[in-house]
C-alpha cells in the first residue's frame, strides 16, 4: 500500500529544519551550535519513529502483513495457517535373524556436499523384530515404518536414498527405502493463506454455501484448491474435487482427511456440513496432457535445455487452468509459449495430445502434463 505523505515527506532535514524555525532568530542555531546539535539528535529520532510507523501500519492490513502477523489477521475471522505435516514411509533393516528394531530409532539419506544436499533423518514409528531367532545363522529382513524428524516437503525423498542408521543397531548391516516417501507438506505460504483470508472476506459464507465448502476444504492441511459441485447427484448432494499444493490430484490421505473434516457420516452434520448433506469427497481426475514438435533452433542451446523450459513452462500453464471458468488448454497458446523458449527460432508439425485443436477441460476434471515423456521435441 501506498504510504500517507507525511510518512513519506517527513524526512530527518525536514523535521530539523521546522524545529530550527521554532527557535527564536536571535539565539545560535546554526550548524555546529548548542541547539543545532541538540534538535538533530531529535529529528534523528523523530525520523526514524516516522520510518517505524509506515511499517506497523503494512503489519496491521492483510495484503501487506505477513507470519505471525498475518495469522494474527486471520485469527479474526477464524482462519488459521495449515500447519507442516511430515513425510511417511517403510524402511527395510537388513541383519541377524532375531534383531529388535526399537521405536524412535534413527536413519537417514547420506548428505552430499557436492551437491550441498543435507542429510533427512527419518525414524521408526514402531518396534519391529527380524524374523527367526537370534542363535539362527544368516540374515533376513523386515520392514519398518518411519516418519520424517522435521516436517515438510523436504522429507519426501526418492527411492533407495535412506542408507545411513544415525543410531547404530547391532545386528543390523544395512538399512534402505525400496519405495519413496511420502505425504510431507510445508507450511502454508503467506501468500496462500492471504489468498484463503481474502476469499473468506469478499465472499462471506453462509451455512452450508458452495463458498463455505470451498473454505472447509481449503483448512485441510495439503490442498491446493477446491471446486464444489451442489446437486451433483440429485437433492441435498454436494461433491467436492480436490487438488493438492502442487495443483496435482490429490492424493487418497488428502481425500479422506477433507471427508473425515466436512461429514464424516453423511447426513448427520457430525462434521462442518449441515444435516442432510450427502458430501462426496473425491481428487479431480487429471486429463493427460502431451505435446510433439519439430523445432528449428537458433543454435544458443540445446534441444535437452529447450525441452526443460518448455516443459516447465507448459506445467505452469496447466496449473493456471485449474478449476478456472474458462479451463480450455489452447493450441495457440502452446504454440506461442513453443516459440517463445529460448533458443528455439521456429516450429513445425505441432500436436497437442496428437491434435490441432484446443481441449477443453470438463468439470471435475483438470489437464496435467502426462507422466511419462509429456513433451516430445526434435
Amino acid at each position: 500500500m501506498d504510504l500517507p505523505d507525511f510518512l513519506i515527506q517527513e524526512t530527518e532535514r525536514v523535521i530539523l529544519s521546522r524545529m530550527l524555525n521554532a527557535v527564536p532568530d536571535d539565539l545560535d542555531k546554526s550548524e555546529g551550535s548548542y541547539i543545532y546539535d541538540a534538535l538533530a539528535a531529535v529529528a534523528a529520532e523523530v525520523a526514524q519513529m516516522k520510518v517505524d510507523m509506515g511499517v506497523y501500519l503494512n503489519r496491521g492490513f492483510a495484503s501487506t502483513t505477513y507470519g505471525e502477523y498475518l495469522d494474527h489477521r486471520c485469527e479474526e475471522h477464524g482462519i488459521a495457517r495449515r500447519s507442516a505435516t511430515k513425510s511417511k514411509g517403510k524402511v527395510k533393516f537388513t541383519g541377524d535373524k532375531g534383531t529388535v528394531i526399537e521405536a524412535g530409532k534413527r536413519v537417514a539419506t547420506v548428505a552430499d556436499s557436492a551437491t550441498n544436499t543435507s542429510s533427512i533423518e527419518f525414524v521408526t514409528s514402531a518396534e519391529v523384530k527380524i524374523p527367526g531367532n537370534p542363535e539362527d545363522e544368516g540374515e533376513d529382513s523386515i520392514i519398518a515404518d518411519v516418519e520424517a524428524v522435521v516436517a515438510g516437503a523436504s522429507g519426501n525423498v526418492r527411492d533407495n536414498v535412506i542408507k545411513q542408521m544415525v543410531d547404530p543397531i547391532s545386528g543390523i548391516s544395512t538399512v534402505t527405502n525400496e519405495t519413496p516417501t511420502a505425504e510431507g507438506i510445508d507450511a502454508e505460504s503467506d501468500s496462500s493463506l492471504l489468498a484463503r483470508f481474502l476469499a473468506r472476506v469478499r465472499n462471506p459464507a453462509t451455512s452450508g454455501n458452495k463458498a463455505d465448502y470451498k473454505d472447509w476444504a481449503l483448512e485441510v492441511s495439503g490442498v491446493g484448491d477446491a471446486l464444489v459441485l451442489p446437486l451433483w447427484n440429485g437433492p441435498g448432494t454436494v461433491k467436492v474435487l480436490l487438488v493438492d499444493a502442487d495443483r496435482q490430484p490429490a492424493t487418497q490421505k488428502i481425500v479422506d482427511d477433507v471427508q473425515a473434516y466436512i461429514a464424516p457420516d453423511p447426513e448427520l452434520g457430525e462434521g462442518k456440513a449441515p444435516i442432510g448433506a450427502r458430501v462426496t469427497v473425491a481428487a479431480a481426475e487429471r486429463v493427460d496432457i502431451f505435446v510433439k514438435a519439430t523445432l528449428e533452433l537458433d543454435g544458443t542451446r540445446t534441444i535437452d535445455e529447450i525441452r526443460a523450459d518448455f516443459n516447465k513452462a507448459l506445467e505452469e500453464y496447466l496449473k493456471s487452468l485449474v478449476f478456472t471458468s474458462d479451463p480450455i488448454v489452447y493450441y495457440v497458446k502452446i504454440g506461442a509459449m513453443l516459440v517463445d523458449t529460448d533458443g528455439v527460432k521456429k516450429y513445425s508439425n505441432l500436436l497437442v495430445n496428437d491434435s490441432t485443436t484446443d481441449i477443453t477441460i470438463t468439470d471435475g476434471y483438470i489437464a496435467v502434463l502426462r507422466e511419462t515423456n509429456p513433451v516430445d521435441l526434435t
